[in-house]
């Protein structure tokens, strides 16, 4: 029994020992993963910086009261385009014109009364020339005469305000924009310290603001030192929400003159035509600045490009035809490429051929066959 036992112990062994070796047998017969590698190309690209940015109206216009009254009428639509002298609000007219029609009355008086007083100074005068009444007699007209042409003067002064008051009851645009929510109804009563019945932004161009380092903007301008030209020549472009990015190019035409001390950073301002209305005041958007002179860079497509923890990195295939992995540290995105600033010395960069499909199925060490290669 006890031999019998030995015996199936040892056929069992043999039977298992079978089993494992034809796996390690198949996979010494696999063949190596097949990836798609591409070669660096040299492009002469721009490089670009992404900063996040704001839209900022030209002109914005507060449209308040300059005079109290019950709101009439309300010429307008909101978020429409206005024009300058466009009326939008028109206030009660009737108390300014009433007030308008007594003023006229009160000059029509003072009128009469300045010609009389005039008149008395001419007769006043005859008669001290002829010796007929004191010279006190003469005195005493020519003062009520100017007595009467200041009250004829105050009147028309008063005239004038009135009319102007009178004239403030009409609102209009002072300048081109869409002018935004109406804050009141018709037959609100308002006055000079209500707050503003609407608003008017401008619409074309607009700025667009972003804040650049203080590093970043003493870099810039030592560039600028080095190759000799203009910092402010460098061309700024939006990425839209959609992620498309906006057809007009912006051109800086401020640097603010001091430094945010809680960020380090300085304000930089650009102005971009805004014909299609595509860039709304105070939207937040991407801003991608160009630089001014385009340069030679090695790039490769981002599809070549992993992340881990320890940041970016490439996978190549090398002469023996292993995996190999390298750190890199990409720059500015070209289309579907992306610049290579540091990392591989340019000549591993060239003569390498960087893996874009099978990255996942590969590790470092790692024999594989290469099927294509993309150009």
């Amino acid at each position: 029994m006890r031999k019998f036992i030995t015996a199936v112990a040892i056929i069992w062994s043999l039977v298992l020992s079978a089993c494992g070796e034809e796996p390690r047998e198949q996979q010494a017969l696999a063949p190596p993963p097949t990836v798609t590698v591409v070669a660096v190309a040299q492009k002469e690209v721009t490089p670009s910086v992404t900063f996040n940015g704001h839209v900022e109206a030209v002109d914005t216009v507060e449209l308040r009261a300059r005079v109290e009254g019950f709101v009439e009428k309300r010429l307008f639509d909101e978020g429409a385009e206005v024009k300058a002298g466009d009326l939008l609000i028109v206030l009660e007219k009737a108390p300014y014109e009433a007030q308008i029609g007594q003023i006229k009355g009160q000059i029509t008086g003072a009128e009469g009364g300045l010609r009389l007083a005039e008149i008395e100074v001419q007769r006043q005068t005859t008669l001290v020339q002829r010796e007929a009444v004191a010279q006190q007699k003469l005195d005493e007209a020519e003062a009520n005469y100017k007595v009467s042409l200041g009250e004829l003067q105050r009147l028309r002064a008063s005239l004038q305000s009135a009319e102007l008051n009178l004239s403030y009851t009409d609102i209009k645009a002072p300048m081109d924009g869409r002018i935004g929510r109406f804050a009141y109804a018709v037959g609100d009563y308002v006055t000079p310290s209500s707050a503003p019945l609407a608003e008017i932004v401008s619409q074309d161009p607009v700025y667009v603001n972003f804040p650049v380092s203080a590093r970043e903007l003493l870099e810039v301008s030592r560039l600028a030192q080095e190759h000799g030209w203009n910092p402010r020549a460098v061309k700024v472009k939006v990425r839209l929400p959609d992620g498309s990015i906006y057809a007009e190019t912006g051109t800086i035409n401020f640097v603010n003159v001091e430094v945010d001390r809680s960020t380090d950073t300085v304000t930089v301002r650009s102005t971009f035509a805004n014909p299609q209305r595509l860039l709304i005041h105070d939207e937040l958007i991407a801003v991608i600045v160009d630089q001014a002179q385009p340069e030679q860079a090695l790039v490769i497509p981002q599809a070549a490009i992993a992340v881990d923890q320890a940041g970016p990195y490439v996978l190549v295939v090398n002469k023996d035809s292993k995996v190999e992995q390298r750190r890199i540290r990409p720059g500015s995105p070209q289309g579907g490429d992306v610049t290579v600033t540091e990392g591989m010395k340019k000549k591993e960069l060239e003569q390498s051929q960087h893996i874009i499909e099978g990255l996942q199925k590969v590790r470092p060490g790692q024999a594989v066959q290469v099927s294509s290669s993309a150009s």
